[in-house]
């Protein structure tokens, strides 16, 4: 007969979804988020606009970049104005070519977030992995990878932008240019931006790498790589969630910029930096919407996402809660 100290005991059932979010409602990042009524309004706008670029296909009233929706009678119509050619009516107004204001910002808002969101990715992935090699080996490899970030960080990420766009335009064969201009405007902007999250994260790489449980890892002989993504990476994205919120909404203006500027993606697919460059022609000549709702949208959408990443950065950060 077994004893009933010897029973086999029941497997512990893993927390049920409900009880997950009592446990994320009851966090102090939520009592924090909670607490900050500018950062419930910085989520709200920034939810907002990212729910009306994303289904920009769906909700917006026109589709202004289709040849056949348009009618150049319409252009320059005023806001909550009818139309007296077409009789249509634009909550935003039209600009020169009778496009629909509310419309192109909605579809230039998807552009404009997906080069800044895949630009940060790009600049964090390969900032967080020069970062954990050279903060893990030192030495040479830590001062060739330190230096070319120092050398990258005195010059304005503008300018490296506009650089490696420059040399992309001139290798990348004309008649492919326009098909790729996204993608380079991607490459050249996470390359301007990939030194902070490098010097970040091997700061914090030095600091672990010197704590018990990377020497166990080590005696072990589990290989660096592992060491640095199974033990060392998940340590040091904190700083890395922060300054990468903070860089999405660098990326998006900087993409704004380089649009502005006529050097960012093509005109049949304009962004926000392409519309305000297109409505800054028309500003004292008395059609102000044209300019002043894209302008608008680019200045919520990048404040609403920093001042996420300044609540972020006192969330995560103990000695500021």
């Amino acid at each position: 007969m077994t004893h009933p100290t010897q029973a086999t005991q029941a497997p512990i059932a893993p927390p049920k979804p409900k009880g997950r979010l009592k446990a994320a409602l009851d966090s102090d990042i939520f009592y924090s988020w909670r607490r900050s009524p500018v950062t419930i309004l910085a989520t709200i706008v920034a939810l907002s606009l990212i729910l009306m670029a994303v289904l920009a296909p769906w909700i917006a009233p026109y589709n202004p970049f289709h040849p056949a929706s348009l009618n150049l009678m319409d252009g320059f119509t005023p806001p909550m104005t009818e139309s007296p050619f077409t009789g249509n009516t634009f909550l935003m107004g039209a600009d020169n070519q009778g496009r629909d204001v509310l419309s192109t910002i909605m579809y230039g808002s998807r552009i404009s977030l997906f080069v800044g969101a895949m630009a940060t990715a790009f600049a964090i992935t390969l900032g967080v992995s020069l970062g954990l090699v050279a903060g893990y080996n030192g030495g040479a490899v830590d001062g060739v990878i330190m230096r070319i970030a120092d050398i990258q960080l005195s010059f304005p990420g503008i300018l490296i932008a506009l650089l490696i766009f420059g040399i992309a335009r001139g290798v990348i064969p004309a008649n492919q240019q326009e098909s790729m201009a996204i993608w380079v405007l991607i490459v050249a902007i996470g390359l301007s931006n990939w030194a902070q999250f490098a010097r970040t994260v091997r700061g914090a790489t030095m600091v672990e790498r010197q704590k018990d449980y990377v020497s166990a890892a080590r005696i072990m002989g589990v290989h660096p790589i592992l060491i640095l993504i199974r033990h060392v990476l998940p340590n040091v994205l904190g700083p890395v969630l922060v300054i990468g919120t903070i860089g999405l909404a660098l990326a998006i203006i900087e993409e704004a910029t380089l649009s502005f500027l006529g050097v960012g993606v093509p005109p049949t697919q304009p962004s926000l930096g392409t519309l305000i460059r297109i409505g800054q022609q028309f500003l004292f000549s008395g059609e102000w919407w044209i300019l002043f709702f894209p302008a608008i949208t680019l200045i919520l959408l990048a404040l609403s996402v920093n001042l996420l990443g300044d609540w972020l950065r006192d969330a995560l950060n103990p000695k500021l809660r």
